[in-house]
């Protein structure tokens, strides 16, 4: 059976300079059996309600400003899966979520910038399910139990985030080895939490956790771990690092 697995994604440009979370990312692709399909909860579909895309084509989006151009020209042409689709709106509303079909949704950078590394074949067909980001973590550990079952049906479940995400705390002169001590203990607290399956501290992090609301000012790029936690099994670590200083590239694996 697959895990869930929780991805922090970091900056576009990790789809030109991969720099270790790429290997990372790539072995964690070759351990794992293939998936007959993937579905997402990236940080980048916020929402209001549940909504998951059906497009049997999308496209890819180039969802930033600022990069080189190469980055723009990217492409990720994974097919869609509508049946897949309607198979995650069935399971949601059999669980009192109520969720909605969305064909126009491009892949966003938080889906395409991962799985180019993973699986850059792109023959692998993807959708992603929207994040309601105000509706916090309880939310998403529920969302997460609800789809579980797809793991055993060779559907590879991905939260997509980052286990810290402070842009304006950033140094961009810096290399790896530099790790700020504020969002190293966020990163440490969360990973003790989540060893010792502590729900309630994981629901509670933003009054709990050392320096919680540095590390994520809104909490939109936490929020897909809840997800794949709720999706999956036993917590392990199967990556982890910081760039610029304080941008977590930790990858988790559930299951």
């Amino acid at each position: 059976m697959l895990p869930s697995l929780f991805i922090s994604h970091g900056s576009p440009m990790l789809a030109l300079e991969p720099g270790a979370s790429g290997p990372a990312l790539a072995r964690l692709a070759a351990e794992l059996p293939r998936p007959r399909a993937i579905l997402v909860v990236s940080a980048h579909w916020e929402s209001s309600d549940l909504r998951v895309s059906c497009n049997p084509h999308p496209e890819t989006w180039h969802d930033f400003g600022g990069f080189p151009a190469a980055l723009f020209a990217v492409q990720y042409p994974a097919p869609g899966d509508p049946e897949l689709a309607a198979q995650v709106v069935e399971l949601l509303q059999a669980e009192g979520l109520p969720a909605q079909l969305d064909s126009q949704r491009p892949f966003d950078h938080g889906t395409w910038v991962p799985l180019s590394l993973m699986y850059p074949q792109a023959d692998i067909p993807v959708v992603q399910l929207s994040l309601p980001s105000r509706l916090g973590p309880a939310l998403q550990t529920r969302i997460g139990h609800a789809l579980a079952g797809l793991r055993e049906q060779g559907v590879l479940l991905i939260g997509s985030g980052s286990i810290t995400h402070n842009l304006r705390d950033l140094d961009w002169h810096v290399g790896p080895e530099s790790v700020e001590p504020w969002a190293k203990a966020f990163r440490d607290w969360m990973i003790d939490k989540l060893a010792a399956d502590d729900q309630a501290a994981l629901h509670d992090y933003r009054q709990q956790a050392p320096n919680a609301v540095r590390s994520h000012p809104s909490d939109e790029h936490l929020l897909p771990l809840y997800f794949a936690r709720g999706a999956g099994g036993e917590f392990s670590v199967a990556h982890q690092g910081f760039t610029l200083g304080a941008l977590g590239m930790d990858i988790y694996r559930f299951g």
